[in-house]
Order: structure tokens, then sequence, then C-alpha cells
């Protein structure tokens, strides 16, 4: 199966910004050399726990570091930012990395109403998220009343299934990226299929899916790694903030004395993840593919313990085929 990598760069508990960047860095240099079709980053503004606001920025000083890996952002939120300034560094990164760029879009606004002032954009309304992605799109192929540069084969667009992204995607004929409930919206998975207009961009649907994955001996272990980020997940719906991650031990006291609706945050969070023994996992993965018709898997690997997250990453390259 086709696998890839999404890192938002979380930090741990006493560790600095710097240094989850840092780690960032060193592990897609890792799943390049482990053979892992793409590595992307992602956009957090101002979220304590997640230190990647800039995936263009970061992308750059990964490319410089790796060989054949694809980079991608995972995404760039198209309401933060000007088109032209969107498309002018994805054609950047692409004549730095020549023929390895892929241009992740998104249409959230930033996470809390300080965060959204601070950005500019404090609503969206219907029709401005397509407008915005075809003016990106224009800007890209040449086709914009100026020229954006520098002057090079523009990167493949991805959309992510937000703010009618998978609607969105199928119409312009591009390929998507879905995660989350959507995973488990049949009627919204086969409309892309079935409403896809091939295109310049893409001649036949293309689906990724999006999941946390945790792999151990045993089930129960690999449940416990993936409750820090499902702690961090429940508890930001009452702070506003994805915390640094924490020690599963700390995690599971923090979850003994939780009321009833934040466990059950904590158990829908769970229950859209893939954890398991390796057999479990792939096997779990197979499924996940064959039910929603997805070509690739891109992969969160989020736990305290960085040493579980690197033989997560390398247990999940041995099933790699592409």
């Amino acid at each position: 199966m086709r696998i890839s990598l999404l890192d938002r760069s979380r930090t741990r508990d006493g560790e600095s910004d710097a240094e989850a960047i840092a780690t960032t860095v060193e592990r897609a240099v890792r799943a390049d050399e482990l053979g892992f079709h793409r590595f992307w980053t992602a956009e957090h503004h101002a979220v304590p726990g997640i230190a990647s606001a800039a995936p263009t920025v970061l992308l750059a000083a990964i490319g410089a570091r790796t060989h054949r890996i694809r980079l991608g952002t995972g995404g760039v939120m198209v309401p933060n930012h000007n088109p032209l300034v969107i498309a002018e560094q994805a054609l950047l990164l692409e004549a730095l990395n020549p023929g390895r760029v892929d241009l992740g879009l998104g249409g959230s606004l930033g996470f809390t109403a300080p965060i959204r002032r601070a950005l500019g954009r404090t609503a969206l309304h219907e029709d401005d998220y397509p407008l915005e992605v075809e003016r990106v799109r224009q800007y890209l192929s040449g086709r914009a009343e100026v020229t954006a540069k520098p002057g090079v084969a523009p990167p493949p667009v991805f959309l992510l299934a937000v703010r009618g992204g998978l609607a969105l995607a199928a119409e312009l004929g591009l390929p998507v990226v879905v995660g989350g409930p959507a995973l488990r919206d049949e009627r919204r998975l086969a409309a892309y299929f079935r409403d896809f207009r091939p295109g310049p961009a893409a001649a036949e649907p293309y689906l990724i899916v999006n999941t946390d994955v945790s792999v151990a001996h045993t089930p129960e272990r690999a449940r416990d790694l993936l409750l820090p980020e499902a702690w961090a997940y429940a508890d930001s719906r009452d702070v506003g903030e994805f915390r640094a991650l924490r020690p599963v031990g700390e995690a599971r006291r923090l979850l003994d004395t939780s009321r009833e609706r934040k466990l059950k945050a904590v158990d829908d969070w769970l229950d859209g993840a893939v954890f398991g023994t390796p057999e479990q996992v792939e096997s779990s993965l197979t499924g996940l593919l064959e039910r929603t018709g997805a070509r690739e898997v891109l992969v969160n690997v989020s736990t305290y313990d960085r040493d579980e997250v690197r033989k997560t990453d390398e247990f999940l390259a041995s099933l790699r085929t592409g």
C-alpha cells in the first residue's frame, strides 16, 4: 500500500518549539531513507503544543536535507493568505525541489477568535473559499492578470476535505485528502467518485485517507500510546489549545479523574484511529482503503515517546508498495 506521513510538529511536555521543529526535520530525513511516498507538514497558528505555523518554510528546510520523498503542505489554509503569496511560495518550493512538491490546500480559519483576528480573517462566506482556491490555481498556471514567480512548472494541488472540500475537489477534478468523521460518511465519499470531473490536474479521482496510527505488541499498549494525543484533543475543547503531549501514565491519570463528557471525547477520537498489533494495523489499513476506495494513506503518528514514533514509522515503511 502507498503510505505517507503527516507531521504536525507536536511538542512534548518540557520540550521547546525549536526542538519539535528540529525533530520534524530529522523525521523527514528518516522517512526519505525508509521510502515513504510523501512527507507533509501542517499549518497551525499560535496554538500551544503545535510548533509548525509555516509549512512552506519548514518544507524548504526539509527539502534541503532530503532527496526523493515528495514534500507537501497539509495544508496551507487559504483563508489566512493572499492567493498570490500562496502560489509564489509553492512555486519557489518547486524551484528548489523540482518534481517533489505537493500543494495541499485547506479552508479552515484560525483555531480561536483571537487568532482569527490576528490573521485578519474572522469569517468566511459560502463562496469565498472556492473562489480563492481558483485564484491560487490561476496564479500557479499563469492564467492570472499578473505572473507569479518563479516561472516553473506548477506543483499538483490537493484539497483537504474541510469546508466542502470533497465536493469542490470533485468539481475541479482534484485529488482530495479525507480524515476524521468524513471517513465514515459513505454518501459523501461515493459522491466524490461519482461527480469527479476529469481535467488537466487529474484524469481520475484520487482519494487519500488521513488517520492516526499506533502499533505495539498488544492492542492495549497501542491504545495507551494514543492517550496523550487523545487527551490533548479532548482538552482542547475546554481550553482552546492543543497542549504539549504528556507521558502515557500522566494522560491515563488525567482520564481517571475526568468527567464523562471529556471521556466521551477521548473515546470518539480513538474510534477514528487505527491501533493494535502489527497484524491488526495492517488489516485495518487494508480495510480502510478498500472501504473508502482510497489509493493512499496519510498517517499521523503522535505519542509522547519519540522512540515509539520511530518504531511505528519503521513498521509502516515495511507495508509500503509504492
